[in-house]
């Protein structure tokens, strides 16, 4: 109420100038708020009717208006006056507070991201800069000033108070959070679990904001009832457990957060959308549909508006370079440009004699002096780059002149600072395509210039090679005195290119007629009514638009005086140019609102200004909306000083079409300028309603004038054909007239386009015969004829139909309180395009004081504040730290350059909040589950459609006609017996050392010697049983081999298992006592090494070390044979048992019996062809799987040489496994995915001295990776490749499957067709469909063959749920039915009813006699084109992945694999990647190979190529250090322990991002 009666009262105006400054020093934060309301009341007390006592609960809409706020650049305020209630504009900042007030009823709860503590430390500042150097940009709009007001009347902070101790009662969640981070989560978190844990919270209520609020009542925070209050000092590592739904323990911490990110996913999106397009596929993505209620443009259609007559004037020119000549030969001595230095004195006035002079003299030496006589560089219309720094204004409009009256075209250019500026480069491009050889320059600026040590000035990068000439009068050569420019009536000549930043950064050279100079100059003239010898300040850039158009060019036709005020002194003094005003007696002035701005905030140490004597204040940048604002408050602090209302004249630009429209000054101070109070929702549709009921979002405009004389304008659509606007519709304004830009050099398409538009009525017929320029300026002609502009065509941002403009978003943010957040107002807003719509991003510079609590309360209030003001959702929300946005040459943001650095992830923000969970509603439907199909009708849909049942087999091993001997013998202990009688000295192994020299070997006689010993040592000092269980835990080599037959020969039953790793105790040990414990171990045989290890100290922390059965040192073996060897009675009694831990991290024990053990061992002799005379070189772990059968077993039953090498030698020597493949001259070799890897990456660099030290591949016949997984084709690919030069020939390297119910299902063998690879549509696997594609066609997956069925291999593709047969087009679970399936689970760590019918499944119908077993992996079978060995066409099978890592999320069925490679690609720091589920969230970790500053870079690329390759949304991000993701020793993640970890906050992540 007080200010609004204030409005009214007729204050004097001292007081109403000290209340302006006193508002200046509150936002600048001078005084504090209590100074400032003394001050204020003291001022005021007077004049004040007693206000009646202010109720407490006043509603937040009813807040009072802010005083007229002259600190910002972007509040509108209440104009003073009286003026009609209509045009009343309410401030911004006001909508945008009432508007987060209301916010307060549907608050959103968002999880604050953890930070390590280095990252919030490290805010870099790059030194402070003065307050002003942000003066704003050349055309981005940047900066408004970081100033803004705050609400200040006294019931006003009441208000205020009342709405945030409100927010505080409905969440206690982080009033009290401190920033502090430790072990990267932040305090808040953890006391936000804690509120989170008292359930009945309500979770609306953002983080309400304590930092605005300064009134001298503490607020109480209230706690719901029932909650208790007491609590302990907060736990860090290992926060109090839960349990989750899913059991699973977690830390509150984290699970707090989850919750409350699952809470806000809760709230109701945007309508629900009915249609959809087709992305070709079945996955459909949703088309927005056009809102029914959404507003339409209703009126008729509007006329083309025609200036006046362009007046001729008798003593007009008739070009400019004739206007140039006269002055300088009848008034030599009139001034003609005034420069001034840092400190505001005169440097230097340049007469128009003296320009007359000076430009003769260039023009000679341009056109005489560069080249040989016969071959002159330059000739009459050739371009030359102009490159002047902006303190030197004299010497550039010499040059320009000088150009002129060479007839060649001038291209003024910013000067390049160093060889990589923003946007340097494409000014580059620009060069070269106009074909510019030679660049014009200063002495001083040559000087600056970065030279090469030779003193060359270097190519800038995309830069023509230039001739740089100085233009200096003593560098320069005296004209002859007969020679004389020719000067010519203008004409169509090009006269000068201006360049053109475009959105994407492009630069685009914009040409400009003799005679549209000449016209342009006359329109301006009559239009702002310039005189002969008028005085003019300007401080803009003279290179281009307004500045070069009034301050170069229109001046010299009416022989004015220019005072030229460098960007370089409004830094030092933003009042520089009212005090040239004052002093000059000016009668115009071209400034920017920028400019307005500064000066307010500078003025209150001036007190002698006088600006009686401005006629015209032209604001060249009126074409943004927000403009008004600094207009607005700069009259009213002016007005006292003499500035009267009508000497305000916004204008309105484009490169393109020039001067589009100038309000012209006037001599009536009644008629009021026109004001529009648009509806901000009616615009998203290119509607114009005036004011709607909802107050908040609405955007004021002021009229930007009257069209120019001589112009005919319009308003087009703005996409789509130019069909003229209705009057109440938005559209792009089109100019027609002499007066404006030809083309875009070089480019006649987008010349096309712009400059050569025809408009269409409605009828269809054109408006006019001759063609309209487009002027990228959206607007209306309003009444009266008065153009009103709300943004630029480059600031659109389309989402989902709406149109927004970047200005006003910007406008929006820096409302929002605290105002001072953002440093010096540096924001930029773009749109970047995810999922076939554009998604708004805004990246705002933070102050360097500003808390981590303070930026993400800003955050969240920005994104409810824009959600409220402009109803659409910011897709990601960046602060930098301050200063570090690219710059363009004024100072203001390169918006192209950020957008760019943003989308290649190297923007570094300290801070990021990426919403896409409320942005992107055209995601595809989720997939529902469709009701079974009986059997019978799948077996008929088959049949119709022709599809086979997806079946294949192996090799019939009872048809396989060999002279096997081992075949005779059941058991193979036996066969070890035989061949130690028959070929005793034959060498069986041969284990290396890391020198690649042979550590050990064992022939058949001294492994069958050996085992003896062993067995007499179990059955004496062991006194074990047969068929007890016994522990072998040795490193991989001889010993743990004479173990394991040592165990058979005395009928026990032997489990291997990995010894502890040395340096790693305390992880390692216990996996060893609980495969010990859950094997049910009667004994654990070792060597004396780990004997001890077992029983060290550091043993005893990790586990209790008197629960270890008896250990046996097998390095001391007792010198006699047993009595006899046993023999099992059966051979389906257990041979041993193989334990292994799956990536879900299960510990499985299978029971293998010795008929499948012998099976086993027949089908890979038979794949591989397997002979006493073989050599076979093994790289793999022996402890499980394939691996240990290859290592322990199959040398004995087939006879061969095993050259055995422990992966963990490869750590110190990584070309040790190659080296012994070539020694050896090796024909079969078997590796696992981490050795390959390891060779990969550590031998990348060395072929060339590899090949010297003589390693050739060439003999290598197969290389197989063994493996449990999909294969992984990158890797195998780039090791052919790596390695083809050493001879690998790359047919050679394939893979082979196996799971727990089958160690080996796939081996890819010696003969038989090469593994084949398929492309599949990834979106068809999401629903478990098989379709394949080209290759490089969009969302293809290349699959490789997990290498040939086994002999004796049956498979069949069954579908998991219903265990129906499924055709070969559909992806399926893989079932397998083979002599060498293992038995059953000796036991399962966890849940044994769900594994049951592992072993013993049927078919649900079809084949239902035949028992399965489940492998637990999906994938697919296709029948070649190939043929097998036996002459049949060729099935091979395709792993996709295992069952229980596959991730249900929108009904459809995700393999991590497939996210991870998309999120590995999407930036070069992201070294590994893993995801999981947690609740319905998709978390993805990812390790950080770089600095942690560009740990949140990785946010949104990572977020943006899953929504974008994959349709899913991402919940959480973390990113972490190297080796975090845990890799077993087979190669795979294990992302079960991953996501243990990170429930249990235990991972220590660099950053963890939740997105909303």
């Amino acid at each position: 109420m007080a200010d609004r009666s204030l409005e009214g009262m007729a204050l004097p105006l001292e007081v109403r100038a000290r209340l302006a400054e006193l508002e200046l020093e509150l936002s600048e934060g001078d005084i504090t708020q209590k100074g400032y309301e003394k001050k204020r009341s003291k001022l005021i007390g007077a004049y004040l009717p007693q206000p009646p006592r202010v109720d407490q609960a006043l509603p937040p809409e009813r807040r009072a208006p802010v005083t007229p706020s002259s600190s910002s650049r972007y509040h509108r305020r209440r104009s003073s006056g009286s003026r009609d209630e209509r045009y009343r504009s309410d401030v911004h900042t006001e909508a945008v507070q009432a508007a987060l007030a209301k916010h307060k009823e549907r608050k959103m709860a968002v999880p604050m991201p953890s930070k390590r503590r280095s990252l919030v430390v490290q805010t870099s500042m790059d030194a402070y800069t003065p307050p002003d150097t942000s003066s704003g940009s050349e055309d981005e709009g940047s900066v408004q000033g970081d100033s803004q007001g705050t609400p200040t009347s006294s019931q006003g902070s009441i208000n205020m108070e009342h709405w945030i101790s409100q927010a505080i009662h409905g969440s206690t969640t982080s009033t009290t959070s401190s920033s502090s981070t430790q072990s990267g989560g932040s305090g808040a978190a953890h006391r936000l679990a804690d509120v989170m844990a008292q359930t009945h919270i309500e979770n609306h209520s953002a983080p309400p904001d304590v930092t605005t609020y300064t009134s001298e009542h503490s607020i109480q925070v209230e706690r719901p009832q029932g909650s208790t209050t007491s609590r302990t000092a907060p736990k860090y590592g290992n926060a109090e457990l839960m349990e989750t739904g899913d059991g699973v323990p977690v830390s509150s911490r984290v699970s707090a957060k989850i919750q409350q990110l699952v809470n806000t996913l809760k709230r109701p999106k945007r309508p629900p959308l009915r249609e959809f397009f087709v992305d070709d596929f079945e996955e459909l993505l949703e088309v927005q549909q056009p809102d029914p209620n959404q507003p339409k443009p209703e009126g008729a259609q509007m006329l083309a508006m025609r200036g006046e007559q362009l007046g001729v004037v008798t003593n007009w020119p008739p070009s400019l370079e004739a206007a140039l000549q006269r002055w300088g030969t009848i008034s030599p001595k009139a001034p003609c440009l005034t420069t001034m230095d840092t400190n505001g004195k005169p440097l230097y006035i340049l007469t128009y004699g003296k320009l007359w002079t000076r430009s003769m003299k260039v023009a000679y030496n341009i056109l005489h002096k560069l080249g040989t006589k016969q071959e002159p560089m330059v000739r009459p219309g050739d371009r030359v780059a102009l490159v002047f720094p902006n303190n030197d204004p004299a010497a550039s409009m010499v040059a320009f002149y000088g150009c002129l009256l060479a007839e060649v075209v001038p291209v003024p250019i910013e000067v390049p600072l160093t060889r990589k500026d923003a946007g340097s480069q494409q000014i580059g491009f620009l060069l070269g395509s106009c074909g510019v050889t030679v660049a014009l320059t200063s002495d001083a600026c040559h000087k600056g210039l970065p030279k090469s040590p030779t003193g060359e000035i270097p190519q800038f990068k995309g830069w023509p090679k230039l001739l740089w000439f100085v233009t200096e009068s003593k560098h320069l050569s005296k004209p002859p005195r007969d020679w004389f420019p020719h000067i010519k009536d203008a004409n169509n000549d090009t006269a000068y290119i201006e360049y053109k930043t475009c959105k994407d950064g492009s630069v685009l050279g914009v040409t400009v007629t003799r005679i549209a100079l000449l016209t342009h100059c006359q329109a301006l003239t009559q239009a702002c009514g310039y005189t002969e010898a008028e005085t003019i300040v300007n401080v803009l850039d003279f290179k281009k638009d307004v500045g070069l158009w009034h301050g170069i060019l229109t001046s010299v036709m009416n022989m004015m005086h220019v005072i030229s005020i460098p960007y370089s002194l409004m830094k030092v003094n933003p009042l520089s140019w009212i005090q040239k005003v004052c002093q000059y007696k000016a009668k115009v002035a071209c400034v920017k609102s920028r400019d307005m701005h500064w000066a307010l905030v500078a003025h209150r140490d001036q007190r002698d200004i006088n600006l009686s004597s401005l006629r015209m204040l032209i604001v060249a940048d009126g074409a943004n909306p927000w403009s008004i604002s600094s207009c607005d408050a700069f009259l009213n602090v002016f007005q006292s000083k003499g500035l009267r209302q009508e000497v305000i004249c916004p204008c309105a630009s484009s490169p393109e079409a020039l001067t589009v429209a100038i309000r012209r000054p006037t001599d009536d101070s009644n008629q009021p300028p026109g004001r529009g109070v648009l509806s901000m929702h009616g615009l998203t549709y290119g509607v114009i309603r005036v004011d709607s009921e909802e107050k908040l979002s609405v955007l004021t405009v002021q009229d930007v004038g009257l069209v120019m004389p001589g112009a005919i304008m319009c308003s087009v659509k703005p996409d789509g054909i130019p069909q003229l606007c209705r009057t109440d519709e938005i559209g792009e304004l089109c100019v027609c007239a002499i007066a404006t830009g030809t083309s875009y050099y070089g480019l006649s398409g987008m010349t096309k386009n712009t400059f050569e538009v025809f408009p269409v009525m409605s009828s269809g017929a054109p408006v006019s015969e001759y063609p309209f320029v487009r002027t990228g300026l959206l607007g209306f002609v309003g009444p009266g004829g008065l153009v009103f502009v709300v943004g630029k065509m480059d600031g659109l941002m389309v989402v989902s139909g709406r149109r927004h403009n970047a200005d006003d978003i910007v406008a929006t943010a820096l409302a929002v309180e605290p105002m001072k957040f953002v440093y010096r107002g540096r924001i930029a807003v773009f749109s970047v395009t995810v999922l076939h719509d554009e998604r708004i991003v805004i990246v705002a510079e933070q102050r360097p004081d500003s808390t981590e609590e303070d930026s993400f309360q800003w955050m969240s209030r920005v994104l409810q504040a824009i959600d409220s003001i402009h109803q659409v959702g910011v897709y990601c929300l960046a602060l930098v730290p301050a200063n570090t946005l690219p710059k363009t040459p004024l100072g203001g943001i390169h918006l192209s350059e950020t957008k760019q650095l943003f989308l290649e992830g190297s923007l570094h923000p300290c801070n990021v909040l990426m919403c896409p969970h409320t942005c992107v509603t055209n995601l595809p439907k989720p997939r529902q589950k469709q009701p079974e199909i009986g059997p019978a009708s799948v077996m008929v849909g088959n049949l119709v459609s022709g599809k086979r049942i997806a079946q294949a087999s192996g090799r019939d091993l009872g048809q396989i006609e060999d002279n096997d001997q081992a075949r005779k013998f059941l058991f193979l202990s036996e066969v070890l017996q035989w061949r130690a009688q028959t070929t005793p000295d034959h060498v069986l192994y041969t284990l290396l050392n890391c020198r690649g020299t042979i550590a050990n070997s064992l022939t058949c006689v001294q492994l069958h010697k050996r085992a003896e010993k062993i067995a007499v040592m179990l059955m004496e000092r062991g006194r074990l049983q047969d068929g007890d269980h016994v522990a072998l835990v040795y490193p991989p080599g001889i010993d743990l081999i004479a173990a394991f037959y040592g165990c058979l020969y005395a009928g026990c039953v032997p489990i291997t298992v990995r010894p502890p790793h040395p340096q790693n105790i305390a992880t390692t040990l216990p996996t060893v006592k609980m495969i010990v414990e859950v094997s049910r171990s009667a004994c654990l045989m070792t060597t004396q090494l780990i004997c001890k290890l077992l029983r060290s100290r550091e043993a005893a922390a990790a586990v209790d070390v008197r629960a270890w059965p008896p250990i046996l040192d097998t390095d001391d073996l007792p010198k006699k044979r047993p009595a006899q060897i046993y023999k099992p009675s059966n051979p389906d009694t257990l041979a041993y048992l193989d334990f292994s831990v799956s990536t879900t991290g299960m510990l499985a024990g299978v029971k293998m019996s010795h008929a499948a053990t012998s099976a086993f061992c027949r089908s890979i002799k038979l794949q591989c062809e397997l002979y006493p005379s073989r050599e076979v070189a093994i790289c793999l772990d022996p402890y499980c799987g394939l691996g240990f059968v290859l290592w322990c077993l199959c040398s004995v039953y087939s006879g061969h040489q095993s050259i055995l090498i422990p992966p963990s030698e490869l750590e110190t020597n990584p070309a040790l496994w190659l080296l012994a493949v070539s020694q050896y001259k090796v024909r079969d070799t078997f590796c696992s995915y981490s050795v390959m890897e390891l060779c990969t990456k550590g031998l990348g660099s060395q072929t060339e001295s590899l090949k010297a030290r003589g390693l050739d591949l060439s003999r290598v016949r197969t290389c197989v990776v063994v493996a449990e997984e999909r294969p992984r084709i990158a890797l195998t690919q780039s090791f052919s490749k790596l390695f083809k030069d050493l001879g690998l020939h790359p047919r050679a390297v394939s893979t082979s499957f196996g799971c727990r119910v089958n160690l080996a299902i796939c081996l890819q063998g010696t003969s038989g067709p090469d593994p084949t690879t398929v492309y599949v549509d990834m979106r068809a696997l999401r629903h478990d469909r098989v379709r394949l594609v080209e290759r490089g066609s969009p969302h293809s997956l290349p699959l490789m063959e997990s290498g040939k069925i086994l002999p004796g291999v049956r498979i069949i593709i069954a579908n998991p749920e219903t265990k129906g047969p499924l055709g070969d087009s559909h992806l399926g679970e893989i079932w397998v039915h083979s002599a060498h399936n293992a038995s059953g689970y000796f036991t399962i760590y966890g849940d044994e009813s769900l594994q049951s019918d592992h072993f013993n499944s049927r078919l649900s119908f079809g084949d239902t006699q035949t028992v399965w077993a489940r492998t637990g992996y999906l994938g697919f079978l296709r029948r070649t084109e190939l043929t097998d060995a036996n002459g049949e066409r060729h099935d091979a099978l395709y792993v996709v992945g295992a069952l229980d890592e596959a991730m249900e999320l929108r009904g459809m069925r995700y393999h991590p694999i497939d996210i991870e490679t998309s999120v590995i690609r999407a930036h070069k720091s992201v070294t590994e990647c893993a995801v999981f589920t947690w609740t319905n969230l998709l978390v993805v970790v990812v390790e950080l190979d770089g600095s942690e500053q560009e740990a949140l870079d990785l946010v949104p690329l990572v977020t943006n190529v899953v929504l974008e390759e994959h349709y899913l949304v991402v919940g959480v991000v973390v990113v972490v250090d190297i080796g975090v993701i845990p890799i077993n020793s087979r190669g795979e993640k294990q992302r079960m322990h991953l996501r243990d970890g990170f429930l249990a906050d235990q991972l220590d992540p660099i950053y963890v991002a939740y997105n909303m």
